[in-house]
C-alpha cells in the first residue's frame, strides 16, 4: 500500500473540508437565527 501518497490526498481534502466548515457553520446558524425571527413575529 502507498500510505505516504495516500496521506497527502487525506490531507488535501480535509483542508478543503475544515475551509469550507469554516464558513458554512456561521451561514447556515446565520440563515436558522432570521428563520427563528420571522417565525416568531
Amino acid at each position: 500500500m502507498d500510505s505516504a501518497n495516500d496521506m497527502k490526498a487525506h490531507s488535501k481534502t480535509y483542508g478543503s473540508f475544515i475551509g469550507m466548515l469554516k464558513w458554512s457553520v456561521p451561514l447556515i446558524a446565520i440563515i436558522t437565527l432570521l428563520v427563528v425571527i420571522l417565525i416568531s413575529d
